[in-house]
């Protein structure tokens, strides 16, 4: 073998595409090679041994993705004797078999209930010289029981729950990942801890449907229960939960959401139509009045409280009456943000065999009347922050243009990201009683990701905000500590009840 020097540990390299799941799921893949023995690849180097791709079935193009991806490393793995591919995850699950025939230079394909396996599959392809392909049809163990290594040392992901028991029309999920299997609580607040113990501010509660939490043992308030209790965990500084549906969501949520203080007052609830017949199509079974009276009561007990959401345009018999719905609705809720999606047929999927599929340049032109729609909105509501002081959890890889313009970027508790400007000299030296610094220096030089910074907001964008005075508190973490110290946080898994 050439890729590894004799003795020295195989090198492995993971490429995520898709939705928080699957960033999650990478993170298990991760933990996985390197209890194995595997080291991970410098971000620079082109020839890892082994390489995961860990892909998503959700958008019409991802077939194309991946089999492009497969196509330009070829040649890389001709000319590195030993290197091996491996396929994982939802495109991987509906594809199964049809991987290799396509693409024979692939040496493992495992889907979404079999993340354990991938060792095992590794090192049986190598051994046998042949592809080897496993695919289960349900869960083989909980994903949360196996190690994880963290790609970040002050936020984490933690699943309460995987698979999804609605019928959407539209989407492929649940054929993939399979019915929903919630985790006990106790499970799941010890990850958390666990988390938290190596500097982690902030989790992120994870479910295909977080918010219908505790529908397999049988507790419709275990999900409002599970926020409290959240936030009895001294030293977690923010909690953030994807993706409720609006059908199960209830007021005790809310009342957790407004009553526990590390409750981030940040709300992700995708609508995906305004029209209800395009819902009743959709088979989402809430309609506009529902989505907008929750949307109210979430204001009514939370101001200040930023909501985003998802929608789809030009799904199958979607009119311009229609379309026009979603416009009325997107404007009465006032989001913070959107992502928006033009309406891709997927095999296996009820719409896709629907009638009335709209022609592109139908959909490409209502598209781009929503995004103008969004935009003007979001740029609005961003705009009354101007003059307003934020507390920002510093981020890696936030800001683009962060080394160009002197800034450095995170996400205020409301989930808005902020590029702010350190200034020449701030509050920092010797860390006082209350934990903040007294002497002066360059801020720039000791900020850290995971550090705490309060910055007032200076100008607003359609999809960011600035603050360029210089900050008034900067408080150092234990996350900044850690990624000062290139510590990631390696949890063992901590298992189902």
């Amino acid at each position: 073998m050439t890729t590894a020097a004799a003795g020295s540990p195989r090198t492995y390299q993971v490429r995520t595409y898709g939705c928080q799941m699957n960033v999650h799921d990478s993170e298990r893949i991760s933990g996985l090679l390197e209890q194995a023995g595997y080291v991970r690849a410098a971000d620079a180097d082109g020839n890892p041994d082994v390489v995961v791709f860990n892909t998503c079935a959700v958008r019409e193009n991802a077939d194309n993705r991946l089999y492009g991806n497969l196509g330009h490393l070829r040649p890389v793995k001709d000319k590195h004797p030993g290197m091996q591919i491996a396929v994982g995850g939802c495109l991987a699950q509906k594809d199964r078999g049809d991987i290799v025939r396509k693409a024979p230079w692939v040496d493992v394909v495992f889907g979404t209930h079999n993340i354990g396996s991938l060792p095992a599959l590794l090192e049986r392809a190598r051994h046998n010289a042949a592809a080897e392909v496993e695919i289960l049809e349900s869960l083989d163990v909980f994903p949360s029981t196996l190690p994880t290594r963290r790609e970040s040392t002050y936020a984490g992901w933690v699943s309460i729950s995987v698979g999804c028991n609605n019928t959407c029309t539209f989407c492929i999920v649940p054929s993939l990942r399979g019915k929903e299997k919630d985790r006990r609580p106790g499970d799941v607040l010890a990850e958390v801890r666990a988390l938290v113990d190596s500097g982690v501010l902030e989790v992120t509660l994870l479910g295909q449907n977080v918010n219908s939490y505790g529908v397999e043992f049988g507790d419709r308030l275990a999900f409002g229960k599970l926020l409290r209790a959240c936030g009895e965990i001294d030293g977690l500084e923010r909690v953030r939960f994807t993706s409720p549906h609006p059908k199960d969501f209830t007021d005790d949520v809310i009342a957790a959401m407004a009553e526990t203080p590390n409750v981030c007052h940040s709300l992700h609830m995708p609508l995906q139509s305004g029209s209800d017949d395009v819902l009743k199509a959709m088979r989402r079974s809430y309609r506009s009045e529902k989505y907008l009276g929750i949307i109210e009561r979430v204001r009514a007990a939370m101001p200040d409280a930023a909501i985003t959401t998802d929608i789809i345009v030009g799904f199958p018999g979607e009119t311009e009456a229609d379309f026009q719905r979603t416009l009325d609705v997107v404007r009465e809720a006032r989001f913070s943000s959107a992502f928006t999606f033009q309406y891709s047929k997927r095999p296996g999927t009820p719409a896709a065999t629907m009638p009335d599929q709209l022609p592109k340049q139908v959909v490409q032109e209502r598209y781009e009347r929503l995004i103008a729609t969004v935009e003007e909105i979001t740029w609005a509501e961003n705009r009354k922050l101007v003059g307003q002081q934020v507390e920002v959890l510093v981020a890696v890889g936030e800001g683009r243009k962060d080394e160009r313009t002197g800034r450095m970027s995170g996400r205020a508790r409301d989930g808005r990201l902020v590029h702010f400007a350190t200034g020449a000299n701030g509050q920092h030296g010797a860390t006082g009683a209350n934990g903040q610094h007294g002497a002066t220096g360059s801020l720039s030089d000791q900020i850290r990701p995971g550090d705490i910074v309060h910055t007032t907001v200076t100008y607003a964008a359609p999809h960011h905000l600035n603050a360029d005075g210089e900050p008034q508190v900067d408080r150092r973490t234990g996350g900044g500590d850690a990624a000062e110290a290139g510590r990631a946080p390696r949890t063992p898994g901590v298992l189902l009840g």
